[in-house]
Parts: C-alpha cells; sequence; structure tokens
C-alpha cells in the first residue's frame, strides 16, 4: 500500500471519535515512523491560553497506536495501550504541532515508542514514552 493510501485509512478511521474531536490528522509515514498534526486553538487550550498537557497526551497516543496498527500483526494480536508518560518542555498557543511516534522497542509482546511533539520550526515541544502490549487474538 502507498503512502497516501496508509494515511487516507488511517485519517478514515478517526471519524467519530477522540481524533476528530481534536481535528487530529495523519500527515505522514515512513518505514519506520508515523507523524501526525493538532492545531493548537482554543479547543485545546487549558485555561490561561496554552497548549493542555492533556491534548498532548491525546495525540501522542493517538500516533503510537495508529503506528501499533500500522507495524505489528493486528491479524493475530489486539495492540493495547499499557502505559503513557509525558515531559512538557515548551508551551505553545497557535498554530500546529506534529507528532511522530517511532519505536524504541519492538518486542514480540511489549513495544516501546517514543512519540516526540513539535512545532513549526521543529522545536520540541513535548516528549512522550507509550508502552503497548501485543495480545494474541482468539481465531
Amino acid at each position: 500500500m502507498d503512502k497516501q493510501n496508509i494515511l487516507e485509512r488511517c485519517n478514515a478511521i478517526c471519524r467519530n471519535t477522540l481524533m476528530e474531536t481534536l481535528s487530529i490528522e495523519f500527515v505522514d509515514v515512513g518505514e519506520d515512523f508515523l507523524t501526525a498534526s493538532m492545531p493548537v486553538t482554543s479547543r485545546v487550550h487549558q485555561p490561561d491560553g496554552v497548549l493542555h498537557g492533556g491534548a498532548s497526551v491525546a495525540l501522542a497516543e493517538s500516533v503510537g497506536s495508529a503506528a501499533s496498527y500500522l507495524f505489528l500483526d493486528t491479524e493475530s494480536f489486539a495492540i493495547r495501550g499499557l502505559e503513557i508518560s509525558a515531559n512538557h518542555t515548551r508551551s505553545k498557543s497557535d498554530g500546529q504541532v506534529f507528532a511522530t511516534a517511532r519505536f524504541l522497542h519492538k518486542g514480540k509482546t511489549t513495544q516501546l515508542w517514543e512519540i516526540k511533539i513539535t512545532d513549526e520550526q521543529n522545536r520540541l515541544i513535548s516528549i512522550c514514552k507509550l508502552t503497548t502490549i501485543a495480545l494474541k487474538k482468539n481465531l
């Protein structure tokens, strides 16, 4: 499947979900990464007008989970998130943020993802780690 078809498929499954509510859109994919974007507007602000850390974490988990489905065997296994952690390094009040998920560890049972959230100038906004587990489906 080509890059455009993969992105279209990822975006199509987001209808009527949190990802659509937050205007998260998958924008790039490669052999070892998936990237999504999210606009920074008042919809994702905390009360003092900057990007809410929870919105950043929702973006990170969304792109990490979608990457799991792209890069793991989801016909035989169900993928579930086990833990996510985030460090926020810079505030942002408008524009776009981009989250890119890459494997740190691709085990048969557990996987560890690094998700970097950056702004339009590629400055680090947040860095997250997501642990997922592959559970055998009863086929």
